[in-house]
């Protein structure tokens, strides 16, 4: 059902782009608008992980730099059937972590300085098996070509103010051509949050079965989530289209759950949580992986707290 409504979503946000085309140039705009929307996501499609990853200013680290937290994605990857993504830090205070490109095969987990700091290692495998199901499912490629159709429709608007104007041209009209400058790009937030908001349950669920523990990722969210309100993340701020790649919205204060939010509400995404953990007969706190992970804990020792031990 989550596949569904994701593909009716983005056939959803097509139409509008074709539609605001039309608006401005008929038939013919409608064909050049799609023109140009695929040549976007082209370039997207190819270039998307590069883009975001020099945007936030994250290095790639491997097993001789970060170790621990290499091997620990190396593990998670391997449970879930994944090749291995390379592994970025980004330098940030606030806790988060995203996923990109364009197919697992060519994919990228990213988490921030602040992530690795205030997390349990615990609490740090259910984030990165989140972003790994985010990359099992192709999210990263569909959330990619979202924000690149929602911000083209954007500037779309924008351009029918200059051409449509004139109702001799069989544009919308001066009225219209306003009324289409809020409302189309208004209409693409809305699918482009809906779209999310779907793919981070599914990620949710499916993440907290890799690693086998719900509540691992449930006290996570918890942390990121209050974190989010009193730690700013200013590239993101100057970045907002890509807010709905992080696992919590980076730019948010609020977790309402409505069509305005880029996510879902973290309470009702621990609630999920809480109600997998007790299908799965789970614990309901982070704890050591025990024999969860053989033939040891991945921490390297039970009851040590802290990435690093």
């Amino acid at each position: 059902m989550n596949y569904f409504r994701t593909a009716l979503l983005l056939a959803g946000l097509t139409a509008l782009f074709m539609g605001v085309g039309y608006l401005i140039g008929g038939g013919t705009g409608a064909v050049i608008a799609l023109m140009v929307a695929a040549a976007t996501n082209l370039f997207t499609y190819w270039n998307s992980d590069r883009m975001v990853l020099s945007m936030y200013g994250a290095h790639q680290v491997d097993a001789g730099s970060a170790p621990e937290f290499y091997n620990l994605v190396a593990e998670l990857a391997q449970r879930a059937a994944l090749p291995m993504p390379r592994v970025f830090l980004m330098d940030e205070a606030q806790p988060n972590a995203f996923a990109t490109g364009r197919n697992p095969e060519n994919a990228a987990v990213a988490v921030t300085t602040g992530l690795m700091q205030q997390l349990s290692r615990e609490e740090l495998a259910g984030v990165i098996a989140h972003e790994l199901a985010h990359i099992k499912h192709h999210d990263t490629l569909t959330m990619t070509i979202t924000a690149t159709i929602a911000g083209a429709i954007s500037m779309l608007a924008q351009f029918g103010m200059f051409f449509g104007g004139n109702r001799n041209n069989n544009g919308p009209g001066i009225v219209g051509s306003i009324a289409m400058m809020v409302l189309a790009p208004l209409g693409a937030m809305l699918v482009q949050m809906a779209i999310s908001r779907t793919r981070e349950y599914a990620a949710d669920n499916y993440g907290a079965r890799i690693v086998g523990q719900p509540m691992w990722l449930a006290s996570a969210l918890a942390k990121i989530e209050n974190a989010a309100h009193q730690v700013p993340n200013m590239e993101a701020e100057r970045n907002p289209a890509t807010a709905h790649m992080f696992i919590i919205n980076p730019l948010s204060g609020h977790g309402v759950d409505n069509l305005f939010a880029t996510h879902p509400s973290t309470a009702n995404r621990i609630a999920a949580l809480q109600q997998l953990a007790a299908e799965l007969g789970t614990q309901t706190a982070p704890r050591p992986a025990g024999g969860s992970y053989p033939p040891r804990s991945p921490w390297g020792g039970s009851g040590q707290r802290g990435p690093w031990g």
